[in-house]
């Protein structure tokens, strides 16, 4: 069990989820409740990387932090160092490939919203921070945990868009799929079944864990 990979993932993970709350939340309610006429456009690219083979993403975001191009030589200018073939590299890959995980069911949350409730919040004199924390949050909450979970699974068994970004650097960018792929390269396959194993049982664990959120247990039983 290759113990630093599995490190590795859960940290990119859980920093990867957390960003993607942070941006994910504003996306989804413009997507939510924007009436702009070419918003196809933005749901087409927030969902692109559900189509989009992973090699194909992480060649364009290669290409996009390499040294050449301006995010890479404005990151080499503030940090010293490339952005490609690095942890930060990952997270930013792994931002995108895992951005429609998390906005789709946000902003599936957001419109089912009444929005005459919103309405009402704003007319007694609510300002629209305090009508989001206390009115939109309470209510979408199922779909807030959904994206947030999902986005955290997905980014767990990320392999060609890691791969591609962040190559194979043991303690930096090796992730626990790429550890997987090594270990079957390496014909230690008794190593790679163990690992995959544990992938398979946290990956239906979180699929039940979404699946349970989802059905909404609490309102079935309500019912006679």
């Amino acid at each position: 069990m290759d113990w630093p990979a599995i490190g590795l993932s859960l940290r990119l993970a859980t920093i990867v989820s957390l960003i993607l709350l942070v941006i994910g939340l504003p996306i989804a309610w413009w997507l939510a409740f924007s009436r702009w006429r070419w918003k196809f456009l933005v749901e087409a690219i927030v969902a692109l990387p559900l189509v989009l083979p992973p090699t194909v993403l992480g060649f364009y975001v290669l290409m996009a932090v390499g040294e050449r191009s301006p995010i890479g030589r404005a990151w080499v200018r503030w940090t010293g160092h490339g952005l490609a073939f690095t942890f930060e590299g990952l997270v930013l890959a792994s931002i995108l490939y895992s951005l429609p995980f998390a906005v789709q069911p946000i902003a599936s949350a957001f419109a089912q919203i009444d929005r005459g409730l919103i309405d009402a919040a704003a007319t007694l004199g609510s300002p629209p921070w305090r009508t989001f924390v206390r009115v939109v949050i309470p209510l979408s909450i199922e779909g807030i945990v959904t994206g947030g979970v999902l986005s955290f699974a997905h980014t767990i068994g990320e392999f060609g868009v890691v791969l591609m970004v962040g190559g194979n650097l043991p303690g930096i960018t090796r992730t626990v799929s790429i550890a997987i792929y090594d270990q079957v390269q390496g014909f230690h396959y008794a190593e790679a079944n163990t690992t995959a194993l544990v992938l398979l049982v946290f990956s239906a664990s979180v699929l039940a864990l979404v699946y349970a959120i989802v059905r909404k247990p609490w309102a079935l039983a309500s019912l006679p």
